[in-house]
């Protein structure tokens, strides 16, 4: 058995595609995932399963849809992923827990990658590492030029967005 994180993207933002945390654990359970936790309601899940992840992201995107119509991109890590990517952020303590951390679905080509190291802009400072984009805006993601959906169209791969709070209680969730 492993243990994956498997990150909803886009469900319960702004009032659209709501999914309840407790429909969400009802429905990994219903998967046959094993010791399911569900962080929040913003789709963050905890549980081991034998599938490899491929096959777990395919079938809860495939139940969600059948169940709600809509299609959700589901990123699926190991817990080690999840744990190096959280614990090789490169940016000080202090900016760290005001940080973002865009997840990745794979990694991005290296054209892809020089593409997005042109862009700068005042007050947002970002870090490109393995299936993930440190991300730091120093006024806030909200009045921020890049966002989830600007690191999706410059790297050309599917990305979901955490903060650092959200992060670190997933990784302290994963040792329980």
């Amino acid at each position: 058995m492993k243990t994956y994180i498997a990150l909803l993207r886009g469900i319960n933002v702004g009032g659209h595609k709501k999914f309840t945390k407790a429909e969400q654990l009802e429905m990994s359970l219903t998967l046959g995932f094993t010791n399911p936790k569900i962080y929040l309601h913003t789709g963050n899940w905890i549980f081991t399963s034998e599938a490899k992840s491929e096959v777990v992201a395919k079938q809860i995107e495939t139940a969600i849809t059948s169940k709600y119509g809509w299609e959700v991109p589901v990123l699926v890590f190991k817990a080690s992923e999840i744990s190096n990517i959280f614990n090789a952020c490169p940016f000080s303590e202090e900016v760290k827990e005001k940080s973002y951390f865009t997840l990745l679905d794979s990694n991005p080509n290296k054209e892809n990658i020089k593409v997005l190291s042109q862009y700068s802009y005042p007050n947002e400072a970002f870090f490109m590492g393995e299936r993930c984009v440190y991300y730091y805006p120093i006024h806030g993601a909200g009045k921020a030029k890049m966002s989830n959906n600007f690191f999706e169209n410059k790297l050309k791969v599917t990305a979901t967005s955490r903060n650092y709070k959200t992060m670190n209680a997933i990784v302290k969730m994963m040792i329980l």
